[in-house]
């Protein structure tokens, strides 16, 4: 293939590539209303200190759920925002939490191999909310089928808003928030 036919394909993809990133970073989504919305499946993972996490611990608050791993870019891209709503808003009634899919996406052994990827990663970012790990059971309770995936949990321990894709739009997420934060 000579080289006006690699740059030809070259900028084809990079035509198809940048419209496809540059779309979905400024994705916003709208709470489900509250009749419609269904539970957040129930799980059980283990955090960062050993101690097991479940959707329940988070009844009263809301909570964001966001699955993700150290080498997906999308995800790391997004943990600036997730930090700052915590910093925000963890006295009002709200906390988010990170479950790691390294096992899964980087097709690591076990969860200790994929701690040992995820601790320095999470003190490099300084992520300042609860980190636990993921399994398939997590992941097939919540359909995941990319990353990464974030959901905003009411205080009633049901999925209000779901985020799949890159780099959620920061405002959209807060504003929602702020409603659910505002909610009976």
């Amino acid at each position: 293939m000579g080289l006006r036919a690699v740059a030809c394909v070259l900028g084809l993809i990079g035509m198809c590539l940048v419209p496809a990133l540059h779309g979905q970073q400024d994705a916003h989504a709208s709470l489900t209303p509250t009749a419609e919305r269904k539970p957040a499946p129930a799980f059980e993972v283990v955090g960062q200190d050993g101690r097991k996490i479940h959707v329940s611990d988070y009844r009263g608050k809301v909570l964001l759920l966001n699955f993700w791993a150290t080498d997906c870019g999308g995800c790391v891209l997004e943990i600036p925002s997730f930090i700052a709503l915590e910093k925000a808003y963890k006295d009002q009634g709200f906390t988010a939490v990170g479950v790691s899919m390294d096992i899964s996406y980087e097709s690591l052994k076990d969860a200790d191999e994929a701690w040992g990827r995820v601790r320095p990663f999470v003190a490099q970012k300084g992520i300042n909310y609860p980190i636990a790990m993921g399994d398939d059971a997590i992941s097939k309770a919540y359909k995941l089928s990319a990353f990464p995936a974030t959901y905003l949990i009411d205080k009633s321990g049901r999925i209000a808003v779901a985020y799949v894709g890159v780099v959620i739009n920061k405002d959209n997420v807060e504003a929602n928030i702020k409603r659910l934060l505002a909610e009976r």
